[in-house]
């Protein structure tokens, strides 16, 4: 089982500065940026969950409903427009993509990683389906594999239309600790609709709306809403006044649209895709190793972030300077990004270098240079003009081949060019240099340079200064 991806998951004062920066939508129960009048206005739309609502919710809270694992649920798709209201979409299909998200903010910045951790625990299985044989009305469904929490569908506001979803993961999935008792996180149901554009695409958005609930497993749900409902029960009358009333269903609230982003995964395991983009990252970019700097502007940080493989993280950062990025400390970036890529980031953000296993020194001299310059040091002459001029070779896997590679970057030339590299030996013999005799080299150690003439490939030996 995978648990790191759960481990970083802590509150920090640190992470909630990204509040205010970062694209993630507005739900009812949060102060929101939709105008005032948006309260009392008629939507479009309404979408109808068929699960009762919690009893023990206190009044001014949004409802919570409890759903079974892997059970059918009813989702009604009613139009709900006035006369004349949205003409452009009479006989028409809207496209509804149908998400489960995480309602937790602290969850919502790492969304990609918990998916994708999910994935991992749970080969083959998805965390959301639909249940077509069941559904009405709904056409063109599609399930895309790389977005494991996603569904998507056309349907006609004119006509009766339900569809039926199921939801695989429960809510202690993602919670710090996989034992009984512990308390499960909630979920949201998110719903975006959107219109057909003239290029015949369904990207003009028309309405968005939203639900909490939490998913147990299998018969957990009737079991928590009968404990609810018995302790409401045993409250005084002038306790119960503060909570709600439970409901057969759940109407979901208006919300703001849920954030598009294309994740770019270079790494073999899986990722989480978006197929609706919005946000997008340049892959065509030419490598860069050099490090960000504090004056980097928002769009210079985020060719800086793919350049360097960060581009699932480019819409958390989507609005960040270089100076921003570059003053979050470790512990910031580690519960952005989680663990394993918060390290890589950090690491790359303050442009530390991992040391090489192995340095040496090579000088290119001739060996008649060589033999002089000994001589003077033999004699105690330290007044010539004569000095070797070094160049440092870095080893990380402490191969022949590597260091034949990097002696061919060295001089210009392709690797395939140097036939052999030997080391002198005792007495002048040349020894092969190997694998093992690169891994006994002394860090540090100064050689000098010589190839062997006449060849139709270059011939290097090595022979300590």
């Amino acid at each position: 089982m995978l648990k790191w991806h759960l481990n970083y998951l802590k509150y920090g004062k640190s992470y909630e500065i990204l509040y205010d920066v970062l694209a993630l939508p507005i739900f009812k129960q949060e102060e929101s940026n939709l105008p005032p009048e948006s309260e009392n206005k008629i939507l479009p739309f309404q979408y109808v969950l068929c699960a009762a609502t919690s009893p023990a919710v206190k009044l001014h809270d949004e409802t919570l409903t409890y759903l079974n694992q892997g059970q059918s649920y009813e989702i009604r798709m009613l139009d709900n427009r006035k006369m004349g209201e949205l003409p452009e979409i009479d006989g028409k299909m809207v496209k509804s993509i149908i998400r489960v998200v995480f309602h937790d903010r602290r969850l919502q910045y790492t969304e990609h990683q918990q998916l994708e951790g999910w994935r991992w625990n749970r080969p083959g299985d998805r965390i959301l389906d639909l249940d077509i044989p069941m559904s009405v009305g709904v056409v063109d469904p599609r399930a895309n594999p790389t977005q494991l929490n996603t569904v998507e569908f056309l349907w006609d506001p004119s006509k009766r239309t339900s569809v039926f979803i199921q939801v695989h993961c429960i809510s202690t999935e993602f919670t710090m600790r996989k034992h009984g008792g512990e308390k499960g996180v909630p979920f949201r149901i998110q719903i975006d609709t959107f219109k057909e554009n003239e290029a015949g695409e369904y990207t003009e958005h028309l309405h968005s709306a939203s639900c909490q609930f939490k998913v147990f497993k299998p018969k957990g749900a009737d079991r928590k809403q009968k404990t609810d409902r018995e302790k409401m029960e045993k409250r005084a009358p002038q306790e119960k006044e503060k909570y709600q009333s439970s409901y057969e269903t759940t109407i979901l609230t208006e919300c703001s649209p849920w954030p598009e982003v294309t994740y770019v995964n270079n790494s073999p395991s899986p990722s989480f895709n978006s197929s609706h983009n919005s946000l997008f990252c340049p892959f065509s970019l030419p490598p860069n190793k050099q490090n960000l700097l504090p004056t980097a502007t928002p769009q210079e940080a985020q060719q800086w972030l793919h350049r360097n493989r960060f581009s699932p993280f480019c819409r958390l950062f989507s609005n960040f300077s270089g100076a921003d990025l570059l003053k979050l400390t470790r512990e910031d970036v580690i519960q952005i990004c989680g663990p394993a890529d918060g390290i890589r980031l950090f690491n790359a953000l303050k442009g530390r270098v991992v040391r090489p296993r192995l340095t040496i020194y090579v000088c290119q001299e001739s060996q008649q240079q060589t033999r002089e310059q000994h001589q003077k040091h033999e004699n105690g002459d330290g007044s010539g003009n004569t000095f070797f001029v070094y160049h440092a070779i870095y080893l990380d896997e402490l191969t022949a081949v590597e260091l034949t590679e990097k002696l061919a970057q060295l001089f210009s030339i392709s690797p395939r060019q140097i036939s052999q590299i030997f080391k002198q030996g005792p007495t002048g013999i040349h020894v092969l240099v190997s694998d093992e005799m690169i891994q006994n080299f002394q860090d540090e150690t100064c050689f000098v340079l010589d190839t062997m003439k006449g060849m139709s490939k270059p011939v290097f030996f090595f022979s300590k200064y």
